[in-house]
């Protein structure tokens, strides 16, 4: 009897470690393997068209960069150069260098992008050309400066070309 009771117990012992055993990796293997329901992504606020976003948002910080680098030499005024001269003006073309790299992060925003290729390279270029610029402000240098506004220019330029070139002031026609 008491061997038979053993048996049992340890039957039963032995099912209930298998059971509990079998629970336990059920349940890792599920929410390991588990896939979530895609959840839906975040809801951009693209109101603004492409013109209104490139007139009233991107032109207007872009010329700010723009009008503080390189020099004009004309008959008028003689020569003239753009750069900043004090460390306030310095900080407003780093302000605005920040505002660029910004801005090319928000063209490739889903809904605002218009593919994921070229549009997204040139979105990830006028970041880069604002990274240059804000470092070379950081750093009051003139030089590597204007040298982030040419490539901010080249940047506009081959957008331009590429998606709109009628409306580009930049694209020759």
């Amino acid at each position: 009897m008491k061997q038979y009771l053993g048996q049992t117990l340890l039957r039963t012992l032995m099912l209930t470690t298998l059971s509990v055993a079998t629970l336990t990796l059920t349940a890792c293997s599920e929410s390991e393997t588990a896939v979530a329901p895609e959840a839906a992504g975040p809801a951009y606020n693209t109101t603004l068209n492409m013109v209104d976003f490139m007139n009233l948002v991107l032109e207007p910080t872009a010329d700010v960069l723009w009008e503080s680098a390189g020099w004009v030499n004309s008959i008028e005024s003689g020569y003239v150069e753009l750069y900043p001269t004090t460390d306030e003006e310095w900080e407003n073309v780093r302000r605005h260098s920040a505002m660029i790299i910004e801005l090319g992060n928000a063209l490739a925003l889903p809904g605002r992008a218009v593919d994921n290729d070229a549009w997204v390279t040139y979105a990830n270029g006028l970041s880069n050309a604002g990274i240059l610029a804000m470092n070379a402000a950081a750093e009051q240098n003139q030089e590597d400066f204007f040298q982030a506004g040419a490539q901010l220019y080249s940047v506009c330029t081959a957008c331009h070309q590429g998606y709109n070139a009628a409306v580009s002031r930049f694209a020759s026609n």
